[in-house]
C-alpha cells in the first residue's frame, strides 16, 4: 500500500496587507488564540499521521529563524522561571510544540518566479521520492476536522489518482473570490476557473483552496518556465495539467474552511476559533456587540 508521510506548509510571501506587523514576523505567526496559524496547520498534519513537515519561509527575511526558534528552541529559561514560580503547568503547551513530528524549515528559492507554486518547487528535494505528499497553505485553516486526513484517506481509496484536492461548497455571492471547480463526467477534476466574473461563469459551487495531495509527477508541470496569469507560477495550473493525464480526485472537506488572507478575514477566523474552542462564548460576544451598538447609538 502506498503511504503519505510528508507535508509541505507554505508561508513564502511578504503579506503586504498585514504591514507593518509582517515587516518583522511572518503572517503565519500571527496568533489565533494562543497559537500561531502555522501551529494549527502543523497540528492538522500530526492528527493525520504525517511524520515530517517542511515549512517553506519567505527568503531574505527573519522568517526561517523565527520558525526554527518557535518549533525547536527548548526555552529552558522560561521552563526554569516557571518552575521557580510553581507554575510548571504553564510550560506544557511549549512541550507539546517541541514534541511535534519532525519539522524542517527552509527558505523559498529566491530565483524562482513569484507565485504559490514556487514554495512547493523549493521543497522538491524533500518529497520527490515519496508516493505522494500533502501541501497546506498556511493562509487556510480548517475547523472541526482534518482536511489532511481526508486527502490521505481519499488518495488511499483511489491509488491511481495523480492528485487529490480539497473542496468546499460556497454561496454564490463569493464565487468571484475563489477558484471554482469544473468536474469531468466521472466526478474528477476537469479544471479550475479562477475568480469567475459572474455567477454564470462558475462551473460549480465548489471552491478549491490551499489543501492538496500531490504526487511527484506534479513537478513535470510545476516548473519555472510554466508561468501563467500575471507571470506567476500557479499550483492549480500544474494540477490542471495532471488532470489532463489522469484522475485528480475532488474531496469535499469534512471541516469548515476559513482564510486569514487579509485582516478582515483574519478577524472572522479568529472569532470562529474562539467560539469553537470555548475561549469566549457566543453570549459574551453578543453582549459586547450590544453594548457597542448602544454606545454608538446604532
Amino acid at each position: 500500500m502506498k503511504t503519505v508521510k510528508k507535508a509541505i506548509i507554505t508561508d513564502a510571501g511578504f503579506a503586504s496587507r498585514y504591514l507593518p506587523i509582517t515587516k518583522t514576523i511572518p503572517k503565519a505567526m500571527v496568533p489565533i488564540g494562543a497559537k500561531p496559524a502555522m501551529q494549527l496547520c502543523v497540528e492538522e498534519c500530526r492528527e493525520a499521521g504525517i511524520e515530517e513537515i517542511i515549512i517553506v519561509a519567505t527568503p531574505n527575511t527573519m522568517a526561517k529563524d523565527i520558525y526554527d526558534n518557535y518549533f525547536h528552541d527548548n526555552a529552558e529559561n522560561v521552563r526554569n522561571l516557571l518552575e521557580k514560580q510553581g507554575k510548571s503547568e504553564r510550560f506544557e503547551p511549549v512541550e507539546e510544540v517541541l514534541n511535534f513530528p519532525k519539522i524542517t524549515v527552509i527558505e523559498q528559492d529566491p530565483t524562482l518566479p513569484y507565485g504559490n507554486g514556487s514554495p512547493i518547487v523549493s521543497a522538491k528535494e524533500f518529497v520527490k521520492d515519496e508516493d505522494a505528499f500533502v501541501v497546506l497553505y498556511s493562509d487556510d485553516l480548517i475547523f472541526g476536522n482534518s482536511d489532511t486526513r481526508t486527502l490521505i484517506e481519499t488518495y488511499l481509496q483511489n491509488e491511481n489518482a495523480k492528485a487529490v484536492i480539497a473542496a468546499q461548497e460556497m454561496p454564490e455571492k463569493v464565487w468571484n473570490k475563489y477558484g471554482m471547480i469544473a468536474l469531468k463526467e466521472n466526478g474528477t477534476l476537469s479544471h479550475i476557473v479562477e475568480k469567475p466574473e459572474t455567477p454564470d461563469k462558475s462551473p460549480s459551487s465548489l471552491a478549491s483552496y490551499g489543501r492538496y495531495l500531490l504526487t511527484p509527477e506534479v513537478f513535470d508541470y510545476l516548473i519555472p518556465s510554466n508561468t501563467g496569469l500575471d507571470g506567476e507560477l500557479w499550483t492549480v495550473d500544474a494540477i490542471t495539467k495532471l488532470a489532463e493525464h489522469g484522475d485528480v480526485v475532488v474531496a469535499k472537506s469534512n471541516g469548515k474552511w476559513m482564510t486569514t488572507g487579509d485582516p478582515k478575514n483574519y478577524f472572522t477566523t479568529l472569532l470562529e476559533y474562539v467560539l469553537e474552542t470555548g475561549l469566549v462564548g457566543a453570549d459574551e460576544i453578543t453582549e459586547i456587540c450590544y453594548n457597542y451598538n448602544k454606545e454608538k447609538n446604532i
